[in-house]
């Protein structure tokens, strides 16, 4: 039986699926929308983050180890990353990365949960045996199973799309000097807990590289792309060219 609290993590995902749907789909369509639909997405983000870390770490405890287990937990990440887009201005494609993580888990909830509350079983492979989920939550688990991987490619992917965007955008005046800085300080930690991330960086540096390298490009652009990408695995650290071994997501 889901708990209550099971019911309020599932329900800030569906917050975020249907006013992140809102909003992106008024941004795709050049559309204006109330930013109350940023916000309240984030909000969806933050009511399920905060209920997973608070059972994966249970109460805070005013010890340093306490703070570096929070900090190299990968929801609490993403939970300190939601609070700061939630209170920062706008930046649409920031949203993404959470709507992806959300549809997965909604999904989830959907078969688990809700539909053997409205579907019958299925009969069981053999007499005396358990039943079986109904068809549509096999297809559903299914396509959840088969599309997973790729949905998380497509996230490491967008998480450098955002990187590049807040960069840019502090250039230009767009958005805050702040919005780079801790969105890279993120992908640093997403570097060393996601093989997706190493998988995307390692993509986009050699495209960048065999982009920066190609004979009708100016000698300088290669020179200055070299000296950024010194710079970034200086600051990474040398795991950042051989990383060790980590779990997958």
């Amino acid at each position: 039986m889901a708990t209550t609290q099971h019911y309020l993590w599932a329900g800030g995902h569906f917050l975020l699926l249907l006013s992140g749907f809102r909003y992106l789909l008024a941004w795709i369509m050049f559309k204006s929308v109330s930013s109350w639909w940023y916000k309240a997405s984030f909000l969806g983000a933050l009511m399920s983050y905060f209920i997973v870390c608070q059972k994966a770490l249970g109460s805070p405890q005013p010890n340093m180890a306490y703070v570096r287990r929070a900090l190299a937990d990968e929801n609490v990440q993403y939970f300190l990353l939601a609070i700061f887009w939630w209170t920062s201005r706008p930046v649409t494609i920031a949203l993404l990365p959470y709507f992806v993580f959300s549809l997965f888990h909604a999904l989830t909830f959907t078969r688990t949960t809700l539909m053997p509350q409205f579907l019958p079983p299925g009969p069981p492979l053999a007499a005396g045996g358990p039943p079986q989920p109904h068809p549509l939550a096999k297809k559903l688990h299914l396509w959840v199973k088969a599309n997973y991987d790729t949905a998380m490619r497509i996230v490491a992917i967008t998480e450098l799309v955002i990187f590049a965007r807040v960069l840019f955008g502090a250039l230009l005046l767009r958005n805050s000097l702040m919005m780079p800085l801790v969105y890279a300080n993120f992908l640093h930690q997403r570097y060393f807990h996601s093989q997706f991330t190493r998988d995307a960086i390692t993509l986009a540096d050699k495209r960048i590289t065999d982009l920066s390298n190609h004979p009708s490009v100016p000698p300088v652009v290669g020179q200055v792309w070299m000296r950024a990408r010194e710079l970034v695995v200086r600051w990474g650290g040398s795991a950042v060219v051989e990383p060790a071994a980590a779990r997958r997501d």
